[in-house]
């Protein structure tokens, strides 16, 4: 029994579980601050019982999950593709009105008080099939050469297509950033030659900036108008350019998030105690909670275990021999990776606010429940050690 105890032990990686639980804890003292401090009266003890019970079902999720296989996930992947692009889809007609009304997105299911967004499962989908399609890429093509990698490129766009096309029609910039971010880790890591990933790096920052140059003339803000951007899109790149141009008006938010976070200084004002207002400071702008209750330190604690945990699973990533797992773990990785950079970069006026939770600390049920399936996967990856296939190999022509 006690060698069987000890066997389970060395299958299971504390080294991701443990940032992951004090990131919870975190994300409770940080939400009832947020509440307290909350104009708008929220039902404090509701809420707190709802982010736990979203916490505990995570840990459910993640307890179950463990125990799927690489030969299960591979078998139940299409499925869970096609069924995230159907839920998506009946979104389109049956989201909430309220919400889509207040931020613009219909990417909001509700079912009596509860609220729940199928994209942040979709993530996990579509990590899943990608992987699944450049695996069998890969066995297909052990040899590779610029054919096969822009046969890849094509497959991966493919699968992209649909669930892009949805996430544009449901309005949700912020969450189409990430699928973005996830295609670009996953295109990254699937072993495409550096002679079309260069060019392909060098056209999107070519394309970033002049974006944001158009933003800074009349001539390209009609341009970028005809092309689809609103004006909310506008005063957020106005605002992250100069978050004090209308610090009571457009730019609101971001110039109270970043007097929030100077106001902590070193090391904080102290627990509970807030002086600046932010809105939706309980979910895209909880950093600010941190910032001004802890200080620099408490931020840069927060930061550090981002970064153990993230690099966690890029060591499990490169360490794994099974090559379906070793994509999987790429597209988890730069999912969070970029919910995590893209928050606090937000928060602290690096990049332009977009409404991207904060992994394991925003209040959010489908946000929590998301990133633990993500967790879960990467956990079952080492506890399911011995059904590893080794890693086939692929070699350029």
């Amino acid at each position: 029994m006690d060698s069987l105890r000890k066997n389970n032990d060395s299958r299971i990686d504390y080294g991701v579980i443990l940032p992951v639980f004090i990131l919870c804890l975190v994300g409770m003292l940080s939400l009832y601050v947020a509440l307290t401090h909350d104009p708008r009266d929220p039902n404090i003890f509701r809420n707190m019982v709802m982010q736990g019970v979203w916490y505990l079902v995570g840990a459910l999720a993640v307890g179950i999950i463990i125990h799927f296989d690489a030969k299960l996930l591979w078998r139940i992947t299409p499925f869970l593709y096609v069924i995230g692009l159907a839920v998506m889809l009946a979104l389109l007609k049956y989201y909430d009105p309220t919400l889509a009304a207040s931020t613009g997105s219909k990417n909001w299911f509700k079912i009596g008080s509860l609220t729940f967004q199928p994209a942040e499962l979709m993530k996990i989908a579509y990590i899943l099939m990608m992987a699944l399609i450049i695996t069998k890429h890969s066995v297909a093509h052990k040899v590779r050469s610029l054919k096969s990698d822009f046969g890849l490129i094509f497959k991966m766009v493919l699968v992209s297509i649909p669930v892009f096309g949805l996430v544009l029609a449901q309005k949700d910039f912020g969450t189409m950033l990430v699928f973005l971010a996830i295609f670009a880790g996953m295109f990254l890591m699937s072993g495409i030659s550096w002679l079309i990933i260069v060019p392909v790096i060098v056209a999107a920052v070519v394309l970033g900036g002049s974006v944001i140059f158009l933003v800074t003339t009349d001539a390209g803000r009609e341009l970028l108008t005809h092309v689809g951007f609103k004006n909310y899109q506008f005063a957020r790149i106005d605002s992250w350019i100069d978050p004090f141009h209308d610090p009571q008006g457009k730019s609101f938010q971001l110039a109270h998030s970043l007097m929030a976070i100077g106001s902590g200084g070193m090391l904080g004002t102290g627990y509970n105690v807030s002086h600046v207002y932010v809105p939706v400071r309980e979910s895209d702008m909880i950093f600010t909670v941190i910032g001004e209750n802890f200080g620099f330190v408490g931020g840069a604690f927060v930061i550090l275990l981002y970064f153990i945990l993230i690099y966690r699973m890029i060591r499990l990533c490169f360490d794994m021999n099974n090559e379906f797992y070793a994509y999987i773990a790429s597209g988890i990785v730069m999912m969070m990776l970029f919910h995590v950079f893209e928050n606090i970069g937000a928060n602290i006026g690096l990049l332009p606010l977009t409404g991207i939770p904060l992994p394991f600390i925003s209040q959010g049920g489908s946000s929590i429940l998301g990133n633990m399936i993500g967790i879960g996967l990467i956990l079952s990856m080492r506890y399911q050690s011995a059904d590893k296939q080794p890693i086939r190999r692929t070699r350029r022509a």
